[in-house]
């Protein structure tokens, strides 16, 4: 019964005992040392031995271990650290619309609330807002509590979501904040000491004139107006710009080119008002 196994797998797999395979013992002693496949000795590579691997670039791989434990090790990791720059970014996102039911509610809320505080008190704004807030909040909890009842159901509570979140301020994070509005505050006060101390003639007499047309707007207008118009501008003003780009520079180019073609000719008269090189 043996014999005849045998002989079937034979003829299945074309093998033959009788043929030789033309290999000699110094072939299998090659293997042994360049590829690690046969060992003529018969010993058995050491376990803690590391085994790597190369790669298509001339570098060595880790083994499959380390790249399992690693993999595991970053799974739940997520590698993009929060900066200013990523905090930017979203500021940018909600200014330029790119997704308009966020920059809606966003822009929407602003507006709400800035234009109750200019017809109301910042106590009534603050507290028919935070009246609204607790009526809707209330009535969704109860609502939630009738329908497990009714239904039989354990859902839980229906803010657990929010409540387990934490918006505890980070002190690296505002850390960092300070750190950037100390930054530009001591910009601001050096800049305001150079144009009130008359450091350059030119751009203090252009502080002054600036001044003069404030005047006229601050009569005009008054400050929570003036914030009202401001964020309208900033949700506004980029995303018009992003998209007319090409015209509204042509016609800033031409209106800057014009500005500079009087400037030259009244210093050109004025020779006084001509900036001075600073000494290095």
């Amino acid at each position: 019964m043996s014999d005849q196994k045998d002989q079937t797998f034979q003829e299945l797999s074309g093998y033959d005992p009788g043929e030789s395979n033309n290999f000699a013992v110094d072939d299998f002693e090659t293997l042994g040392t360049s590829g690690g496949a046969y060992d003529p000795q018969g010993t058995i590579p050491e376990q803690d031995e590391e085994i790597t691997t190369t790669n298509a670039f001339g570098g060595e791989e880790p083994a499959e271990e380390d790249r399992y434990a690693a993999g595991q090790w970053l799974k739940n990791v997520d590698p993009r650290a929060p900066s200013v720059e990523e905090d930017l970014s979203l500021l940018l996102d909600l200014i330029y619309w790119r997704d308009a039911r966020k920059t809606g509610v966003v822009f929407g809320s602003m507006m709400l609330v800035l234009l109750s505080l200019a017809f109301f008190s910042l106590l009534s704004v603050l507290a028919y807002l935070s009246l609204a807030i607790l009526t809707v909040t209330l009535s969704f909890r109860v609502y939630k509590n009738i329908m497990a009842a009714v239904q039989k159901t354990n859902d839980g509570h229906p803010f657990k979501m929010y409540l387990d979140l934490d918006i505890t301020l980070k002190e690296e994070k505002v850390s960092r904040v300070t750190q950037t509005v100390m930054q530009h505050v001591n910009c601001i006060l050096l800049e305001l000491r150079r144009l009130f101390l008359i450091e350059d003639l030119v751009d203090s007499i252009k502080f002054g004139l600036l001044l003069w047309v404030l005047t006229y707007v601050g009569s005009w207008f008054n400050g929570m107006t003036l914030i009202i118009l401001l964020v309208i501008d900033v949700f506004t003003l980029p995303k018009v710009y992003e998209t007319y780009k090409v015209q509204i520079d042509n016609y800033v180019n031409m209106a800057t080119t014009q500005v500079n073609g009087v400037l030259a000719q009244v210093q050109s008269k004025l020779p006084f008002l001509k900036k001075k090189a600073k000494t290095q």
